[in-house]
């Protein structure tokens, strides 16, 4: 493709509102126009880009024996009735009702699709002869995100791989489990994504087990809990501790005394008013668990987790308490709860460090009180101990006797078992071969496409702009002449431009006439993995200048057979990724 006859609008300065690499350089590279928040438009360099990070997902999917589909992004609402998801993703669920034949339809945009494939799957498949059968599509995804923002990483419309596996056995999820799996590390190594492979929640999908890819980044919104001792690695929401040794505190104890905290609710507010620091004090969280009341005592400085708090708790579905009943139990308003002298009998579990404090600063469960001096025992009484919070750096390995990092990272792909969650709600059954009618088993594994051209270039740019991987890569090799209205040079690029494409090279050749200077802050900004300079003193010796993005100088090489040269280059880089 000649520059001069494609699209590629490049940008010197940084763009308003763009605020992190990936967003920064998508746009000044020319890769995406941002149409409104939340929804970009992919120009011709980026739509190539993730068009070949496609290509290599079916490649891969195929190899592992799913089989491509395709289906609607429009769905019917009542699907999401019946598995209960309407409720479970709330104003992420893009819902309208349209009017057909004088009557309102209500609709939805897919913000993935199991509902949609288990309907599918349901209506053609009866028999355990038919399984195991895994079906995948690469299909534009829809949510109503709140907060847009970071480019192509937190956006309302978006593309993703999803793929879904049904079997009659537990035994044939987990082969298939192990084939995805080993399918998306296959994936991402391909696309040259640096890549960490952790534990994960499974959230509103539902499911017991899964696993999220990440690409570390600076910029990343997740967080991940590292050990590099033993190679443990979850999200925060998942991440377990090793055994905490919390010592009771041999402190001496401090008379239990009221104080007036007018307007201040929250730990950062109390702390800066009474002058103390958050692990002081004690945050009192009520909790509903399965419908059931239940107060959770945390650290003031740790943050709760309730997906190890419902485990713990042994409940299927657990939610913060709205406001009254935070006050029908406490007699305060949201913010003022503690554990001393509660109107209605809860239960009451801690996080095992609350068992080392003493003297503790607690709401008073009265608006604008709060007490200082309370004690585990003589002041209140703890039902049961459990490790109950968000691990942080520094906590103990679960794995090993070394500590976690806390790193941040980009959510790139994530795998499922899903077991029986939607093909019980939605009917998917299968007859065995003693005519038993059985539940389907089902598995669930994504992959944000977008998310992979992101996550490169928040980790592999550098000062002059984008460094592709040549898998990946817009075009492989970029052909720039200098001084283009030369027709000598325009000649030797023009005949060496069309030798690369015969030899099967994918090339973009800058035509433009433009100064040298212009064209090469051009192709390190876009960044081409080859780039070969074709005029000037090296043309007139009869070379050609190539220069690799990734390195400082650049090398000649002989005009005389220089395609069939590069090619073999590209080849060879080519090759890495295979």
């Amino acid at each position: 493709m000649r520059w001069s006859q494609t699209l590629i609008p490049t940008m010197k300065e940084t763009p308003e509102g763009a605020e992190i690499p990936s967003h920064v350089l998508m746009l000044r590279a020319g890769m995406i126009h941002q149409l409104m928040a939340g929804a970009y438009t992919y120009l011709p360099l980026g739509y190539r880009a993730l068009r070949k990070a496609e290509q290599i997902i079916r490649q891969e999917m195929d190899k592992a024996g799913a089989v491509e589909v395709h289906m609607p992004a429009l769905t019917p609402i009542q699907l999401w009735e019946q598995t209960g998801r309407v409720e479970a993703f709330g104003d992420v669920l893009i819902k309208f009702d349209v009017r057909r034949q004088g009557k309102k339809v209500p609709m939805a945009l897919g913000p993935t699709h199991e509902e949609i494939v288990t309907d599918l799957v349901k209506k053609f498949v009866s028999s355990y002869r038919q399984l195991p059968l895994t079906l995948y599509q690469i299909q534009t995804k829809f949510r109503n995100e709140e907060r847009p923002r970071f480019g192509v990483l937190r956006t309302s419309e978006f593309l993703m791989k999803d793929a879904y596996s049904f079997d009659s056995t537990v035994e044939g999820l987990n082969a298939n489990y192990d084939r995805m799996y080993a399918a998306y590390c296959t994936i991402f190594r391909r696309c040259g994504v640096d890549y960490l492979a952790v534990e994960a929640e499974s959230g509103p999908i539902g499911g017991d087990a899964s696993h999220e890819f990440m690409a570390i980044a600076d910029n990343g919104e997740d967080s991940v809990l590292y050990d590099p001792k033993s190679g443990y690695a979850a999200n925060q929401e998942r991440a377990e501790t090793g055994k905490r040794t919390v010592a009771k505190s041999t402190v001496e104890p401090k008379p239990l005394t009221k104080l007036h905290t007018p307007g201040v609710g929250s730990i950062e507010a109390v702390s800066k008013f009474l002058k103390c620091k958050p692990h002081q004090m004690l945050k009192t969280l009520i909790y509903t668990a399965d419908d059931k009341p239940l107060a959770v005592l945390i650290r003031g400085d740790h943050e709760a987790n309730e997906n190890k708090i419902r485990r713990a708790v042994g409940a299927k579905k657990l939610a913060l308490a709205d406001a009254a009943l935070v006050e029908a139990i406490t007699g305060a308003p949201v913010g003022f709860a503690g554990p001393v002298g509660l109107k209605q009998p809860v239960p009451i579990w801690a996080d095992d460090d609350v068992a080392g404090m003493a003297n503790m600063i607690i709401g008073a469960n009265e608006a604008d009180q709060h007490y200082v001096g309370a004690n585990l025992e003589r002041d209140f009484q703890v039902e049961k101990f459990a490790d109950l919070r968000n691990a942080t750096a520094g906590d103990p390995s679960p794995r090993s006797d070394g500590k976690l990092e806390l790193r941040h990272a980009i959510e790139i792909g994530h795998v499922f078992k899903l077991g029986t969650k939607y093909s019980e709600a939605m009917g998917a059954k299968f007859l065995d071969d003693k005519e038993q009618q059985h539940t389907i088993i089902m598995g669930c594994y994504g992959i944000g496409v977008n998310r992979i051209l992101a996550s490169l270039i928040e980790t592999k740019s550098d000062a002059n702009g984008v460094v592709w991987p040549m898998s990946i890569a817009p075009y492989e090799v970029i052909v720039s002449s200098v001084n283009a209205a030369d027709a000598e040079v325009s000649a030797a690029a023009d005949k060496l431009y069309g030798e690369l494409q015969a030899a099967g090279v994918d090339t973009l050749y800058d035509d433009r006439d433009q100064r040298p200077g212009v064209k090469f802050k051009d192709a390190d900004l876009i960044g081409i993995p080859l780039r070969v300079v074709v005029g000037g003193r090296g043309l007139k010796e009869g070379n050609l200048e190539l220069k690799w993005r990734t390195k400082e100088a650049p090398e000649m090489i002989p005009l005389a057979g220089a395609a069939e040269a590069i090619a073999k280059l590209v080849a060879g880089e080519r090759d890495r990724y295979r």
